[in-house]
């Protein structure tokens, strides 16, 4: 089958088409999925810059799949051949991924794919989705009547987080660099929209909040972006991080609010073999196709790359100027 190596850490050139074995069934529970498409996360590029360790290598990254369920393990019991199905599974710490043609994972973390989501979007979906539910919801415990603070509203994570918050009943102000941006976050159901390049946010955010601040900050940023946010939380309010957070950071306003402060991290479920947090996980993503199915929920694609050009789609997500999410169509 054709697949994409990574063959060492560095640019995009590192990443290679090659031709490489089909990967087998080795337990009753396994599948094995003819994937159409993979998503393109900055968790790729991280792995492939050496930014986080890979081994061993070569590798095949891509940790969000869609497809088609080829042939099934004599135990699975939950999936049948051309079963259409998405997933976050792979692509880091040397398990094979979903830059190739197939992959094999476990039934119990395949999710039947959104009967209204072709498999682009499907394949767009599953990193963004289970760390904007997992911050919203399993971090901060975000419900109706809230206020909640989204940093970069028109990313990936960002503009599923808008639309999952207001679902909920939420209040959702979101932060944006241009006015097409505005007006995209806009219609996903942002209510208030702040463009951080012409308007202070902690102060706009307190102006619309009373002085308040608000009952959670969703920080996609990091950052300066994530020691500016304290003072724009409530006392005893939340802040959840997607990034590392920085080791000179002055925690003194932080502490005088009380702020609870969460660090989200999606990967580790997978990274440390945790199968109850994977199989929560696999439950998000039953959840989000019911709510993409019942027009709730949307997932916006900006570009989808032909497998060739995987280096110009990870040249492209590393700009950190796109919205919604890339996709890698797979022949």
């Amino acid at each position: 089958m054709k697949a994409i190596h990574m063959t060492r850490p560095g640019g995009p050139e590192v990443l290679e088409v090659v031709d490489v074995p089909l990967p087998e069934i080795t337990s009753s529970t396994g599948v094995r999925v003819k994937l159409h498409a993979a998503g393109i996360n900055p968790v790729d590029t991280k792995m492939r810059s050496g930014a986080y360790p890979v081994d061993p290598l070569p590798t095949i990254l891509g940790c969000d799949g869609a497809g088609v369920v080829e042939s099934t393990g004599t135990g699975v019991v939950e999936l049948r051949e051309g079963d259409e199905v998405y997933f976050f599974h792979g692509g880091v710490s040397g398990i094979a991924g979903n830059y190739a043609e197939y992959i094999v994972l476990d039934q119990r973390f395949v999710a039947n794919k959104p009967a209204s989501l072709d498999f682009n979007q499907a394949a767009a979906a599953p990193l963004v989705l289970l760390t904007a539910w997992e911050s919203l919801f399993d971090r901060a415990d975000v419900g109706a009547g809230d206020t909640v603070l989204i940093h970069a509203g028109a990313g990936g994570v960002g503009h599923v987080a808008v639309q999952l918050a207001r679902h909920i009943g939420a209040r959702v102000i979101t932060t944006v660099s241009s006015d097409a941006k505005a007006d995209f976050v806009r219609d996903l159901g942002a209510d208030e929209v702040i463009n951080y390049k012409t308007q202070d946010v902690v102060e706009t955010t307190l102006e619309l909040t009373n002085g308040r601040g608000v009952d959670m900050v969703m920080d996609n940023v990091g950052g300066d972006v994530f020691r500016q946010s304290f003072p724009a939380v409530r006392v005893y309010g939340d802040l959840v991080t997607l990034l590392l957070i920085p080791p000179d950071v002055d925690w003194s306003v932080a502490r005088f609010r009380n702020l609870r402060i969460s660090q989200e991290v999606m990967l580790s479920p997978l990274l440390l073999g945790l199968e109850d947090a994977q199989r929560h996980q696999t439950w998000i993503l039953d959840q989000c196709a019911r709510l993409f199915d019942s027009s709730k929920l949307r997932i916006h694609v900006e570009r989808v790359y032909p497998f060739d050009h995987i280096a110009e789609a990870h040249r492209a997500i590393e700009t950190a100027s796109t919205r919604g999410k890339l996709v890698l169509a797979i022949p």
